[in-house]
């Protein structure tokens, strides 16, 4: 399914927004895909002006450097998240339903290819996301970019979730940590499926279907011992 809405982007991220020219948006698109494809270690800004036959330096006109490309396609996919919670909680009564059916997003990885109004792709984005996520704030200038609010939507996703599951059960007192937990967890095992095997119970999970059923046996066991 595609959701037609535009995610306006924090201007720390990068240096020229991308979105504005056909450069930008290839840069963005191809620098995924590439990333995915090799590995963020051995991506540079070099490699990519060869595969979208551009130089080096117009690259850098776009993004300081490749941190700050990789914060900026995080940060797209938990801002298009939180979109998609809202999007299918909307007709949602019940509580519990609401809390599974965040699970099923956050866990489940995408099947939609491509979005027409969009450059990124959600499919290779979650991919990143799995394989590369934590990169965004294990680093040294974690306090600058906190402070410039680029890890904004990530809080708002779990701040999003945590208020469901305050919902839920109210005299839960650990809503924020259990929310963060849940999207740590549901891509730390999916990584761990495809690449440790051995640190999970279900490596040949192909839908993440036993993936999402230990996530819901761990939030409602959590929540339902506190009531």
């Amino acid at each position: 399914m595609e959701l037609d809405f535009k995610i306006k982007m924090n201007n720390k991220l990068f240096l020229r927004n991308p979105e504005e020219t056909t450069l930008g948006k290839k840069i963005v698109a191809q620098g995924l895909f590439l990333i995915n494809k090799i590995g963020f270690e051995n991506f540079t800004f070099k490699k990519l002006s060869i595969e979208i036959d551009t130089t080096e330096a117009s690259i850098y006109r776009y993004f300081e450097n490749k941190h700050r490309l990789l914060v900026y396609i995080i940060t797209w996919y938990w801002s298009y998240l939180e979109y998609k919670v809202i999007y299918y909680l909307h007709n949602l009564n019940d509580e519990k339903l609401k809390l599974e059916t965040i699970i099923k997003l956050i866990a489940q990885e995408p099947t939609t290819k491509k979005k027409k109004l969009e450059f990124i792709s959600e499919s290779e984005a979650y991919k990143l996301v799995v394989s590369d996520g934590s990169k965004t704030y294990l680093s040294r200038n974690i306090t600058k970019d906190n402070k410039d609010r680029l890890f904004k939507p990530y809080k708002d996703l779990c701040g999003r979730i945590a208020s469901v599951i305050s919902e839920y059960n109210s005299k839960y007192k650990y809503p924020h940590s259990l929310a963060s937990t849940i999207i740590e967890i549901a891509h730390s095992q999916n990584f761990f499926k495809k690449n440790l095997p051995s640190l999970t119970d279900f490596p040949k999970d192909i839908n993440e279907k036993k993936l999402v059923e230990f996530l819901n046996t761990l939030v409602f066991s959590s929540l339902e011992s506190s009531k």
